[in-house]
């Protein structure tokens, strides 16, 4: 009975077919007619199914094609060197253009959280591989691979979003920079017109106190720029800051002629008017919804023209708690008649911001302030002050 093993043993050292048969340990005992031992043994191996043991080049070939096999195979350390580059790349572009790359996921909190995840899964499987080697030629193909990947979704959405949407440009909101001690700020942002005239953007809710506050400062800008219909006056949300503070509802404004010119402005509101805290309003477009993902961390947020805007309260709701609807529900009608008569308190606590909201908008025009006053009929006082605005705006 031959002994298979010992033939594969000595098969694996290089001896050759005549030699083994001769072995005494291998206990072959060929018939006197089979001719050659040496070729009778092979031929009965080949015969019995066996196959040849791999010589040291053969091994060492196996067991690379082993390792690379086992690197093929989507282990958590190969999705972790996909992932990495695919959101880390999605998350560099997002922040750089968060619009228009960045509308669908923006790249603060979300992608930075997707990137810290991916980056998590990484760290973890290198930590806990024992065996391989944790860095190959697959894995840096895997790599690149994902810096594609990642530079094909990224750039997907941002065409997407630019040639089916219309989102703009926008830089990351740490390029802009204070426009003035107003608490505006600017930066290398596109102009935004609606058939040639600047664009006002309120974004807000009529339950923020705050927002209530600021439309007064909105709403006085825009009527002297053209004839404002389609408000009504109301207050805040009872139950929050400032409760009831007098507001005038902007969510339907639409802005027309005035003594016979004009307008010489564009309105476009996203307000909710649910009346339930802390809802906050849909965009109507790709524009909208672009400015509030890249700059808006709170409301209100108003954009004056593309180019200005401002994050927060315009006016302090509390220097309007006077009018209040707790102390008497006609308090809004008495701001609006003082704002727009320009007397009395309410006038002081609006004006400031009302006269900064009118020179960026002479400003995106380019129209004399003289020549504004003069076909709106501003008031003397008005004309002084947006003209010293417009001074230290360096226009």
């Amino acid at each position: 009975m031959v002994d298979w093993d010992k033939v594969q043993e000595l098969r694996s050292k290089g001896r050759d077919w005549g030699e083994i048969a001769r072995d005494p340990s291998v206990d072959f005992h060929p018939d006197a007619s089979a001719g050659d031992p040496g070729r009778a043994l092979r031929a009965l191996y080949h015969r019995s199914g066996r196959r040849a043991p791999k010589g040291p080049v053969e091994a060492a070939s196996a067991k690379r094609k082993g390792k690379n096999d086992a690197e093929r195979k989507w282990t958590l350390t190969r999705v972790g060197y996909l992932a990495v580059p695919v959101v880390g790349l999605w998350f560099l572009l997002a922040y750089v253009a968060p619009s228009p790359i960045g509308i669908l996921v923006p790249a603060i909190p979300y992608l930075a959280l997707g990137l810290a995840v991916a980056s998590f899964i990484l760290i973890y499987a290198l930590w806990r591989r024992t065996e391989g080697p944790r860095w190959s030629r697959i894995y840096r193909n895997t790599v690149i691979g994902g810096a594609v990947l990642g530079l094909v979704v990224a750039g997907g959405i941002g065409l997407a979003g630019a040639v089916v949407f219309g989102c703009p440009y926008l830089p990351p909101a740490s390029s802009l920079s204070g426009e003035s001690s107003s608490g505006w700020s600017t930066g290398p942002l596109s102009a935004w017109h609606q058939n040639g005239e600047p664009v006002v953007f309120f974004y807000g809710a009529t339950w923020c106190p705050y927002c209530s506050a600021s439309s007064w400062a909105i709403y006085k800008a825009l009527s002297e720029f053209g004839s404002v219909t389609n408000v009504n006056t109301g207050h805040s949300s009872l139950s929050d800051v400032y409760p009831g503070t007098p507001e005038v509802v902007l969510a339907g404004a639409q802005v027309g002629p005035k003594n016979g010119h004009g307008p010489d402005v564009a309105v476009q509101v996203a307000e909710d008017t649910s009346g339930v805290d802390g809802t906050y309003p849909p965009t109507a477009s790709c524009y909208e919804q672009a400015y509030v993902t890249s700059y808006a961390t709170g409301i209100p947020f108003v954009v004056v023209g593309g180019q200005v805007l401002h994050v927060g309260a315009l006016v302090d709701p509390a220097a309007l708690a006077t009018w209040n609807y707790a102390n008497g529900s006609v308090g809004a009608t008495v701001v609006k008649n003082s704002v727009l008569n320009e007397t009395g308190n309410p006038w002081i606590y609006v004006q400031n911001q009302a006269w900064w909201v009118m020179a960026f908008i002479a400003k995106d025009l380019g129209t004399p302030v003289g020549t504004l006053a003069s076909e709106y009929g501003w008031s003397s006082g008005t004309t002084a002050q947006v003209t010293t605005d417009l001074q230290n705006l360096g226009s």
